[in-house]
């Protein structure tokens, strides 16, 4: 043996290197058949990714014009629903007026107890034809 390397000499022979991981052809075409594989399920996840990212936009888009059409659709109902209420409210504040009351008696064919009535040859059969009528809500 030699003073500066305590290993075996040259003339005994060197030995024989770690056995390399099996590399053999079968290891080689079966790490080259799963790459196809791979690509085929990242390329199929991928599409259904694509689709349901497309379903997704699509179904906002539906969403947000029904949205719009049904807020149009109700803020009109709510314009006509406060006009109602406007209405509701004169007639309730002219029902206590003595010319409301006085008009309302004339459309029924009433008169006043110093008047004379005169009927007219033209005049129309129904008394409902003399007044404007005001349906309410």
């Amino acid at each position: 043996m030699c003073a500066r390397y305590p290993g075996p000499r040259m003339e005994e022979g060197a030995p024989p290197p770690p056995p390399a991981p099996e590399r053999g052809l079968r290891l080689v075409w079966r790490q080259a058949q799963r790459l196809p594989v791979t690509m085929m399920l990242a390329s199929l996840l991928a599409g259904l990714g694509i689709v349901q990212l497309s379903f997704q936009l699509a179904q906002s888009a539906y969403r947000a014009v029904t949205w719009t059409q049904e807020t149009r659709a109700t803020q009109v109902r709510v314009q006509g629903l406060e006009r109602d209420v406007r209405i509701l409210k004169e007639a309730q504040a002219n029902a206590r007026t003595p010319e409301y009351l006085r008009e309302q008696a004339r459309c029924l064919g009433m008169v006043g107890e110093n008047e004379t009535v005169i009927v007219a040859e033209g005049a129309p059969e129904t008394v409902d034809a003399l007044c404007d009528v005001k349906r309410l809500p």
